[in-house]
C-alpha cells in the first residue's frame, strides 16, 4: 500500500463533523479512531460516552490526549483508515499542560511529520475558531491562532478538504486521485 491520502474536515461546533468522517471511515474494513478527548468534567464523560456509542466495534479506538503522533505509528500494520477527532480538543490539551505558548511544541512537529507521509489514509477532524469574534483574552486568541495556523498547514498537505456546514459537507479542496 502507498502513501496514504488526507482528508480534512472542519467546520463550527455540532455542525456533523464526527459524523461526516465516521460515514467516510465506513468504506475501510480495517478503521482506528484516535480520541483526543479527556472526561475532565461530567459534560465531557457525556460527549465522551456519546461519541463511543456512535462508533461501532469496527474501530480500534485509542484515546490519547497528547500523544497522537505516536499513536499514529503505533498502530497495527493492518489499519486502512484512522479518524483523528480532533485536533483542536487536541491543541486545547497541549495548552493545557505546556502552556499558551505551545505553537513549535515536540508533538505537534512530530504530529506534522507523521501525517506527512501517511501509511493509510487519514480523516482528520478539526473546529474552524476563526469566524467568531476576536476572542476577549490573551490566550483565547493565542488557541485561535494556533489552531488556524495548524488547520491550513494540514490543509495544505490534504488531499480533501470539507467544510461542514448545517450538516452538509461543502468540498473546499479536491485533488485528483493519484495526484500529491
Amino acid at each position: 500500500m502507498g502513501m496514504g491520502k488526507i482528508v480534512l474536515i472542519t467546520g463550527g461546533a455540532r455542525s456533523g463533523k464526527s459524523d461526516y468522517a465516521l460515514e467516510l471511515a465506513d468504506a475501510y474494513k480495517m478503521k482506528a479512531f484516535i480520541a483526543t478527548a479527556e472526561p475532565v468534567d461530567e459534560e465531557m464523560r457525556r460527549r465522551i460516552e456519546t461519541h463511543r456509542r456512535e462508533r461501532d466495534s469496527s474501530f480500534l479506538t485509542i484515546e490519547e490526549p497528547i500523544r497522537i503522533a505516536k499513536a499514529l505509528l503505533d498502530l497495527p500494520k493492518e489499519i486502512e483508515v484512522s479518524v483523528i477527532d480532533c485536533l483542536t480538543v487536541w491543541l486545547g490539551n497541549l495548552m493545557h499542560r505546556f502552556g499558551e505558548e505551545v505553537g513549535d511544541h515536540a508533538e505537534i512537529i512530530s504530529f506534522q511529520r507523521a501525517i506527512r507521509k501517511p501509511r493509510h489514509d487519514l480523516i482528520i477532524v478539526t473546529n474552524e475558531v476563526g469566524m467568531g469574534i476576536v476572542p476577549p483574552n490573551a490566550a483565547a486568541r493565542q488557541f485561535r491562532d494556533l489552531a488556524g495556523r495548524l488547520n491550513r498547514q494540514v490543509a495544505d498537505m490534504a488531499g480533501r478538504v470539507i467544510l461542514m456546514v448545517c450538516g452538509m459537507p461543502i468540498t473546499v479542496k479536491e485533488q485528483p486521485r493519484g495526484s500529491s
